[in-house]
Order: structure tokens, then sequence, then C-alpha cells
């Protein structure tokens, strides 16, 4: 599907145009977003628009790493949303000129709509800086980078909620958890950092910006994406941190258990030497004619079993 918007000479916004109908010398600057293309839509990359083929081949070919290409008068962004489900990065690519703004993407993004709604009704604006393709893209990017946050607050939550809940559950069932919020913080990261790289090239090359109103806005970008990388550092040091706790718990459980066992184990080996004396089968054995030689060799053992536990206990075993 593509999907038009056109903006007159006098400020008026148009959309749903077809593209083979636009004339682009007609207006002050258009935007043309080709979501899930067909085949045969994205034929018009090279034959409406006369893309560089290289450009057109990383549209085709998923998933690119962020990066930024020129190409005569034409500047190429691949950028990357987060799936909120999966969080697995979906390529978005961006062809900005003087006067147009092309967007391809092969899944629907809740972004890039809402990115849409706003260029059409003119938000994209700001004060000191007139509305055109450079703002639509600014606008695009902006939206992509706030959807990063809602994701990252989940695995936050997450991780507050196993902090609290490390007395009710099983180390193993911790542990799980704790990979696993640390192999999904591992996905944010991949996408993250490679859009902060991009995004400080794009703050501090001189082929996209014309003014330093645009490098303001581009930069609050770059801001909000070291925030998040900051986030994302602190959260694996969490998960780290858990990680460690859980270990040395389930070490000081395994030592508790030992030692109980270790007691246990050097408690009996005195008694059960004697139960072996006494049940040879030698024929002279003279405890074996006393009347009470059966309740003398209870009680002797139960002396020596209780006098070792306190033994045990003055010496500070079960400390």
């Amino acid at each position: 599907m593509i999907r038009t918007l056109a903006v007159t000479h006098t400020g008026e916004v148009l959309t749903e145009i077809p593209l083979q109908d636009i004339r682009r010398e007609d207006y002050a600057w258009i935007w043309a977003d080709f979501a899930t293309p067909t085949a045969e839509e994205t034929l018009l990359l090279d034959h409406y628009f006369h893309f560089h083929p290289l450009a057109i081949e990383d549209c085709m070919h998923v998933l690119q790493r962020p990066k930024l290409d020129y190409y005569e008068d034409v500047q190429f962004f691949v950028l990357h949303a987060l799936n909120e489900e999966t969080l697995d990065a979906e390529e978005i690519d961006l062809f900005l000129s003087a006067n147009y703004l092309v967007s391809y993407h092969h899944q629907e993004k809740t972004e890039m709509n809402e990115a849409w709604e706003q260029v059409k009704r003119g938000i994209h604006s700001r004060k000191g800086w007139s509305g055109g393709p450079m703002a639509a893209a600014y606008t695009v990017m902006d939206k992509l980078v706030d959807k990063y946050f809602p994701c990252l607050y989940s695995l936050e939550d997450e991780l507050a909620d196993l902090e609290s809940s490390g007395s009710s559950e099983s180390v193993e069932d911790l542990m799980s958890q704790v990979f696993n919020v640390r192999g999904r913080l591992l996905k944010m990261r991949r996408t993250i950092v490679p859009m902060r790289d991009l995004m400080y090239r794009i703050v501090n090359s001189q082929h996209v910006q014309s003014n330093g109103e645009e490098r303001i806005y581009f930069g609050d970008i770059y801001d909000h994406l070291l925030k998040l990388s900051d986030m994302i550092e602190a959260d694996r040091e969490m998960t780290a941190d858990l990680r460690d706790s859980y270990i040395s718990l389930n070490s000081n459980r395994m030592n508790s258990i030992m030692k109980t066992l270790t007691v246990i184990t050097t408690v009996f080996m005195p008694l059960t030497l004697i139960a072996g004396i006494y049940g040879m089968n030698f024929v002279v054995m003279p405890e074996l004619e006393w009347k009470y030689g059966y309740f003398g060799v209870l009680l002797f053992m139960l002396v020596v079993g209780v006098s070792m536990f306190r033994w045990f206990r003055r010496s500070g075993w079960f400390k």
C-alpha cells in the first residue's frame, strides 16, 4: 500500500493522491509512505523516484544496521522500530530530499501512523523551523524513539518484581526469570545503541541539517537515546547483581544443607560402630549374656549421640 501526502505552495495539505498523478514541481513537498508494499509498488522506488540501486537493495534485504548514506541530493536512512511483544527490531527506511520524503517498511507500525497523522495536521512544524520533509523525518524518528521507553519501563517493572519476590520463589525460577529479562535487555541494546550512534552522526552532519534549529530537535532525540542507553546499562548491571545474589543465596543454602548432613553423619558414625561390633557373630562375647545388655548399649549410644550434639552446638556448628 502506498499513501501520499502533498503540501501545496500555499500550505494546504492534500492526501491520497495517486503517486503517478503527482508532479513534484506542483507542490512544495510530498511524503510517500510505502507500507507493506507489493513487488510492483516497490518498483516505483526506481521508476518514479530513481533512487540509487544500492539503497533500493537495502530496502529489500532486511535487517540492515541503522545507518545514513548519501546519494547525490538524497539522504538514505535505515531506522529500527521495536516490536512491543518480541522486542525484535523492525526496519524502517527513509529517503530524504529537499522536496520529498519517502518511507518504506515491511510491517504496519503504529509509530508511522502517529507520525503521519501529526504531519497531516501540521503539528510537525516548530517555532523557528518551517515544516517540510526534514521536519516530517524528525517526527518519524521521534515517534520511533518514544516507543522504546514503554518497552524498557516494562522490563524495569519486571526487575522490580524480581527483587521483591526473592523469598517467595525457588532460586531456579528466579535465575530463569533474570536470564530472560537480561536476554530481552540485550535485544533492546542491539537496537538502541546503533540508533544512538546514527543519531549522533545526524546531529553532527552538515549534509542533513541546514540550521541550528533543526540541530536542536535532532539533538533532543539523541538525548533520549543516551538516556535509554544509560537505563539499559543500569538494568543489565542490576540483573548481574540479582544473578550474583541468587547464586550466593543458593550456595549458602547448599552449605547449610551439607552442614546439616555432615552433623547427622558424624553423630551416627560412632553409633554405627557400636552397632557393628555387637552385630558380629563371634561365640565369645560376654556382653551378649548380660540380662540388661541390650538396654545398656542403647543407653550408651544415646549418651554418645547427645554428647556429640552438644559438643557440636558449643563449637558453633549450628550458627
